[in-house]
């Protein structure tokens, strides 16, 4: 047993499932309601399963996490164009930030990279490709485990069937380009073939903020019913009424498997 199977036994050892709260979002978005005060909102989210952040915002809650309770520290080592909605970036252009080393001597258990497939250019598609197997190579050498992020261009605006196409495709070819773990969208009624066939555990991740926090509640619900070993929330948590009290509704939906309308109440 290596260093990185020491570290996903830590994080999902036992089949248990992971409620992971996001907060990586002002690499792409800027000032985001809810993070404002990002270490303040961090400290109301203790009670999640693992953290999501860019490798800039660690230096001022270097404290939180090294606290013997704290939740396992996510750091993401790739920087998007297309994640940065504001500006309606179209081409999915992707570098490295972190090498996996370094996150590793920064405290991090696990690694985040994206590689956004179907870019409608083989050419960049093949250079994210060529980037997240150097980040896939790198992380073995570390000993860290990595998520590979599978979130199609402009996902939220494609029809039911295409996007499913795509997560079930493009999940399965980067569990085999070397990601430990899937991140991606819940696809719906089809979401069992995506769990069944990446070959490696799946989280499903909010995107845009619900209306209500029950529907992120029922959508939590129904991803692990279908196989999801959790999901990776981040403005259905940080910019829920109460933050801690809403990820502990979803800790118990996505952990103890409760219904969402138990959970919340």
């Amino acid at each position: 047993m290596n260093g990185k199977s020491i570290r996903m036994g830590r994080f999902l050892g036992k089949n248990r499932n992971a409620t992971i709260v996001a907060v990586d979002h002002g690499a792409e978005f800027g000032p985001t309601d809810g993070l404002i005060d990002f270490n303040a909102t961090v400290k109301k989210l203790k009670g999640a399963d693992g953290l999501l952040l860019n490798p800039g915002m660690l230096e001022g809650c270097r404290s939180f996490f090294a606290d013997r309770n704290a939740p396992p520290l996510i750091l993401r080592v790739t920087w998007t164009s297309s994640y940065c909605f504001p500006w309606n970036y179209q081409e999915a252009h992707t570098c490295q930030v972190m090498e996996p080393a370094q996150a590793l001597a920064e405290g991090a258990d696990v690694i985040m990279a994206c590689c956004v497939l179907k870019t409608g250019s083989e050419a960049l598609d093949r250079d994210n490709v060529q980037l997240f197997s150097k980040i896939a190579a790198e992380k073995e050498k570390a000993g860290i485990p990595l998520v590979g992020e599978c979130y199609p261009l402009n996902a939220e605006k494609l029809p039911e069937a295409e996007l499913h196409d795509q997560v079930y495709r493009g999940s399965r070819m980067l569990a085999e380009l070397g990601a430990d773990m899937i991140k991606t969208f819940y696809t719906g009624e089809r979401f069992a073939e995506v769990a069944a066939s990446a070959g490696v555990p799946v989280f499903v991740l909010g995107a845009s903020k619900m209306p209500q926090e029950i529907d992120a509640l029922k959508m939590a619900h129904a991803a692990v019913h279908a196989g999801a070993r959790g999901v990776v929330f981040g403005r259905n948590v940080f910019q829920a009424a109460d933050p801690g009290a809403f990820l502990s509704a979803l800790a118990k939906v996505v952990n103890k498997r409760a219904e969402p309308a138990e959970a919340l109440a």
